[in-house]
């Protein structure tokens, strides 16, 4: 913790400081037989041991204490670190990380009194202003940059906001939360000056003794990161507008240490949540109606939980075939796909998504799994980040072109429907026009149908920063960038054509940004669709209409396409659990009657659950 003077020490939040009483002297021994000096010795020897300040180690204790002593500060005192009703204010920027992560803030506030408000006019009559932004972690050269002073104008905005309500109103405080806190420490709190709290990604617990400090006139800041934080504890307070699709986080960090990434530096080594905390709260997001949930991690498909001695075992971590990692192989834990296995059986008409995951960790049981439960999605985001082998071996990817594609077969062999998304870095060190042209051929031999292209920029701290040259002019960077997104939307025009005739299951979002007479929602594969607003049936083959509501699943007949959205008409109300037992009739049909199947659609497509083409 950080503020405008710093303590020659701090005791970590967990001790509470000795308290020592003057000796009396008397000519007899207490009943237990220990002198006042014995007595000290015991309690020092309950205290803080020399590891417990060295920076970043930590100290393992029963669950129970360490969950009942992460909100005690016995230097602050119990009314200090309470909300008392104000309210906050959260602006949230960048991946869905930081979405979920702004839930598990104000989740520990709402615990410490504090009310929300959506409205930054509401925040003239309260004490706290929070926002949180965060980049990601590539960067795009002209998004990044823009993003970044997107950020810094709003803290300018708040900061003048800040004056003028000081003339009328209680004190309002600005802070930043994430990753930029722990990246940007210095020019925010030193040379800008202009947030009075910073908390790093693993720092949360900290907000309202950060806040307290705040109040009395000081900067406060904590952005340490943790080698054992996941939250685990705190139950998320999910904020969608619609409240029918959430994000759960099941871990943190990153190991792989790319070296054009940010991530291991800015949020730490990686973590797993317990399968057990995990469960709980996506059962809780059943109950409350939610319909969709994507897992969520930096590394997602990486995730193995050692929190119980029965999952230590000797079996080390498997990798698809041809792929390596920079660390040393992983031993024991439950993995993924035990996970994605229990997570899957909680709600039958739950679907089931996953970002963002690493080519290297999709051994056949996860692909397996897929294939057998309908309600985890046909859709794996893949990402590439080079078609060139050189290229790749200077990210430190940990594979090359030739695996890539083995897997992406492999893939498609075990789920031929499947819908694929990637990663693009244009112009990264070293990259060589002969290394492009490799990036545009691997687009096309896969048929991508989303995809999230960046031209490269260099971020400090990071591996490339250190050891490589950012040597690929900019104007050539622009180029290739538009080249492969031009090769990416040719090659997704050609997926979704091949959907053109079939039917597809649609969770309804909402209304079409567009235009209020359409709606919108999104396929199996995630392929954004839209259809007019009309009653639709209740049922197929039924007679009675209903109307369509966000958060019902709809059977689509899909009318037209292009790179980026079908257009279709809706047929009838549907279930995810009934579509797919329908599904399996069809096909036992099929097989019984000889007839050869034509419910699958090219790779890339979605589930397909009929086709009249």
């Amino acid at each position: 913790m950080e503020y405008l003077r710093k303590p020659l020490m701090t005791l970590p939040h967990h001790w509470k400081p000795l308290v020592c009483a003057r000796h009396r002297c008397c000519s007899n021994l207490p009943r237990d037989g220990k002198t006042p000096v014995d007595r000290f010795r015991a309690q020092v020897s309950r205290g803080p041991s020399f590891q417990d300040f060295i920076k970043g180690v930590s100290v393992h204790k029963p669950r129970a204490e360490a969950a009942g002593g992460c909100d005690s500060h016995a230097y602050l005192s119990e009314d200090l670190s309470m909300g008392d009703s104000r309210k906050v204010y959260f602006e949230t920027y960048g991946c869905q990380m930081n979405v979920n992560d702004t839930e598990i803030a104000w989740s520990i506030l709402q615990k410490k009194g504090y009310l929300r408000t959506a409205d930054l006019r509401e925040v003239r009559e309260t004490s706290t202003v929070s926002t949180r932004p965060h980049l990601d972690a590539r960067g795009g050269e002209n998004e990044r940059e823009k993003a970044e002073q997107t950020i810094w104008n709003r803290l300018r905005q708040l900061t003048a906001l800040k004056k003028r309500r000081l003339k009328s109103h209680a004190p309002m405080k600005i802070g930043i939360l994430g990753c930029m806190a722990e990246r940007l420490k210095t020019e925010l709190l030193e040379r800008e000056k202009l947030v009075d709290v910073l908390a790093g990604p693993d720092a949360y617990r900290d907000l309202p003794r950060l806040l307290t400090v705040a109040d009395g006139g000081l900067q406060a800041s904590n952005v340490l990161l943790s080698l054992e934080e996941t939250y685990a504890d705190v139950m998320p307070v999910h904020h969608a507008p619609q409240g029918n699709t959430a994000f759960v986080s099941i871990m943190r960090g990153c190991d792989n240490m790319c070296s054009y990434c940010i991530v291991p530096f800015t949020r730490g080594r990686e973590r797993s949540r317990p399968v057990s905390s995990v469960l709980e709260e996506v059962r809780v997001l059943s109950d409350q109606g939610v319909k969709e949930v994507t897992l969520l991690g930096q590394n997602v498909n990486s995730y193995r939980d050692t929190s119980e001695e029965q999952f230590c075992g000797s079996d080390p971590t498997k990798l698809s075939q041809g792929f390596k990692t920079v660390y040393r192989a992983k031993q024991g834990g439950l993995r993924f796909s035990d996970l994605l296995d229990r997570v899957s059986r909680i709600d039958p008409d739950m679907r089931i998504r996953f970002t963002s995951p690493h080519p290297k960790d999709f051994p056949d049981e996860v692909l397996h799994l897929i294939v057998e439960r309908g309600n985890i999605c046909n859709q794996i985001h893949l990402p590439a980040q080079s078609g060139s082998s050189e290229v790749l071996k200077a990210m430190r990817r940990g594979y090359t072109r030739e695996a890539y594609l083995d897997l992406v077969g492999n893939i498609k062999r075990i789920i031929p429907d499947v819908s694929l998304s990637s990663d693009f870095i244009s112009g990264f060190c070293g990259e060589t026009e002969d290394d492009h042209q490799q990036t545009l051929s691997l687009i096309r031999a896969v048929g991508y149908n989303v995809g999230f292209l960046f031209a490269y920029s260099m971020r400090k701290k990071t591996h490339a920063a250190h050891r490589l040259q950012d040597d690929v002019p900019p104007e050539d960077k622009r180029r290739r960038l538009e080249e492969c997104i031009a090769a990416f939307r040719e090659e997704a025009a050609k997926v979704n054509a091949a959907l053109i005739g079939s039917t597809q299951l649609v969770l309804v979002e909402g209304e079409s940004k567009r235009s209020a007479k359409d709606l919108c929602g999104r396929t199996d594969g995630n392929m954004k669709v839209i259809f007019p607003k009309e009653d639709v049936a209740v049922q197929p083959s039924a007679l009675d209409t209903a109307s369509v509501h966000p958060g019902d699943y709809v059977l689509v007949k899909i009318l037209s396409s292009s790179s980026q959205t079908l257009r279709g008409r809706a047929l009838s109300h549907s279930s995810l659990s009934g579509v797919m037992k329908g599904r399996e009739l069809l096909l036992s049909h099929q097989l019984a009657d000889h007839v050869a199947s034509d419910t699958t659609t090219t790779s890339g497509g979605s589930r397909t659950l009929f086709s009249s083409q």
